[in-house]
């Protein structure tokens, strides 16, 4: 191997570690993010005891002590039964500190026309 070939390969090797540090300092850009979202439970179609565990293992985890808990449409009824379940039954010392409710409007995917959508976020104190 010459000289320029044993030159150009330490570039090429410096510049890959140089990419993979910005990549890494991606990352925990994004994993800071993610640790916002950290105290947030989304509540779904899953069974009320999934999300019970999700907002336990949160107060757990999480650096505060407030959970969310966020719903649209026919989940409502589940983040409410998941907020008393977790406050009458695990963590008895917990108290809802805020709740909130609105309306979004959702396009559908396939056309058509808009419709108003029910939101609640209740926030879970420990």
């Amino acid at each position: 191997m010459s000289k320029k070939e044993q030159i150009k390969s330490e570039e090429s090797e410096v510049e890959s570690k140089e990419v993979a540090k910005e990549k890494k300092v991606e990352s925990r850009k994004t994993s800071s993010k993610a640790s916002k979202d950290q105290n947030v439970v989304y509540v779904g179609n899953k069974p009320s005891m999934a999300y019970v565990m999700a907002v336990i293992t949160a107060f757990n985890m999480g650096n505060g002590t407030k959970v969310t808990l966020k719903a649209r449409g026919r989940a409502i009824s589940t983040a409410v039964d998941v907020a008393e379940i977790t406050r009458s039954r695990f963590l008895k010392d917990t108290k809802v500190h805020a709740i909130s409710i609105g309306t979004e409007e959702m396009i559908p995917r396939e056309g058509g026309n808009p419709r108003n959508v029910s939101t609640i976020e209740i926030i879970l104190k420990g």
